[in-house]
Formats: C-alpha cells, sequence, structure tokens
C-alpha cells in the first residue's frame, strides 16, 4: 500500500519529494499539500494552487529493465483519467492531450509534471477539483463543474491504487497495454493540433496517433507525418 502523508502548506509537492528521493526515501511515498506557495507545470510555469484542489507528488525508483523513463508520463496520464473518470457525473468525456493533460471540451483540467533526480523520476499531479484558473492563455474547467468536487483525500487515495497497478503493467507487460489505454482515451484521430517543439519550431497538424514509443504523430498538410518527441501540444 501506497505512503500519503498531507501538509497543510508547502512550496512545490514535486521540489518535497526530489529532497525525499535524494535522501533514499522509497518508491510508492505520496506527499499531498492542501496549497503550495510554488507550484509550478511544464517549464516553470506557475500553477494556480488554492485549497480544494489536488496537489500531490510520488516516487518512481527506475530498476533495470524498466520501459523507458520518458513513458511514465502515459503511465501517469492513464491513471489519473482512469480516477477522475470515475468521479464524473453522466458520462462526460474526458479526454487525454499528449503527452498526459486531461482536457475536457477543449477546456484543461489537470496537468502532470515528471522530474528525473538521479535513478528516481518525480511524478507530479495538479489537478483542478473545486476551483481552476481564470486568466490563462487557454480555457480551463474544474471537477465541480461537471458534476461535484470529489474531496481532495479521497481522490488521491484512488489514484495512488490506480498508479501502483499502471506502474505494475508497466513493467510486467511493458509499454504496449498503456499505450493502448492511452490512445482509447485521447481526442480522435485528426484533431488539429499545434506543437512547439523542444526546436523552438511550431509544427501544425492532425493527431495521428503514437508511434510504438509513446511519442507524437502529427499528420502534415503535405500528408507527411512527423514524430514529436517532447514539446507543447495545443488543441487548435
Amino acid at each position: 500500500m501506497s505512503a500519503i502523508r498531507t501538509v497543510a502548506l508547502t512550496g512545490s509537492t514535486n521540489d518535497d519529494v526530489a529532497s525525499l528521493a535524494r535522501e533514499g526515501a522509497a518508491e510508492g511515498i505520496w506527499l499531498r499539500a492542501e496549497r503550495q506557495s510554488g507550484g509550478r507545470g511544464r517549464q516553470g510555469r506557475e500553477w494556480h494552487s488554492p485549497p480544494g484542489n489536488l496537489y500531490a507528488s510520488t516516487l518512481v525508483r527506475l530498476r533495470p529493465g524498466d520501459p523507458p523513463a520518458p513513458t511514465l508520463a502515459l503511465v501517469a496520464a492513464v491513471a489519473l483519467h482512469e480516477v477522475a473518470s470515475t468521479f464524473v457525473a453522466g458520462g462526460i468525456p474526458i479526454e487525454i492531450k499528449w503527452p498526459n493533460d486531461l482536457m475536457v471540451a477543449g477546456a484543461k483540467l489537470s496537468g502532470i509534471l515528471l522530474e528525473r533526480i538521479d535513478d528516481a523520476i518525480v511524478v507530479g499531479f495538479g489537478v483542478n477539483l473545486s476551483d481552476h484558473p481564470d486568466e490563462t492563455l487557454r480555457p480551463a474547467i474544474n471537477m465541480g463543474m461537471l458534476g461535484g468536487a470529489p474531496d481532495p483525500a479521497r481522490f488521491l487515495d484512488a489514484l495512488a491504487a490506480s498508479f501502483a497497478r499502471w506502474l505494475g503493467r508497466w513493467r510486467d507487460e511493458g509499454l504496449a497495454p498503456i499505450r493502448e489505454s492511452w490512445l482509447a482515451a485521447a481526442h480522435p484521430p485528426g484533431t488539429a493540433l499545434s506543437t512547439h517543439t523542444a526546436s523552438g519550431a511550431w509544427v501544425e497538424g492532425m493527431f495521428d496517433g503514437l508511434d510504438e514509443s509513446g511519442a507524437l504523430r502529427l499528420r502534415l498538410a503535405d500528408g507527411s507525418a512527423q514524430v514529436i518527441h517532447a514539446g507543447d501540444v495545443f488543441l487548435i
């Protein structure tokens, strides 16, 4: 069973779990904060962190024979999607946007941040349960608007169990079942996407699934395909 610790306030749960990793903490620990003063998303962007939402991080210790570490982003997305879907009323569809954002009708519900610390990966989850930011470049949404805001502690109990189960499958069965479940939860093929790649270029195309490594495939206007291994992705 995962060990979950809760604090009222911290700067960043990812930073705290990274410190624990350096001190030799075991895989499976979880830290949840009721509020964060320095929460962040990808590329250091500020993460809106009022009370009532989920801010939690866990630790994965990489082992010989594990699939590539970056594919843990897909594991985290599948686990979070599984749990979030059980808390939404009326079958409102939640979709995954590569690599691991949850979206509802084009609005962002959650984000996941993975950071490597030596032989470990810190996996941080931010989920808009009862509140969401208004002043953002892209629209956001919270679960309270989808039928009721779950209790953060109860939500994390379910997430910790789901993540442990999918992590086990990742190790025992490889990436294939993770990729299959990710694709089943993703926006449909042909969805228009804009990607800011790691090289700084902007690429627009249609969602064409994932390659066997979990990288994003885009179908370009000329019919060719481009594989994106890292970058920010936006719905057009």
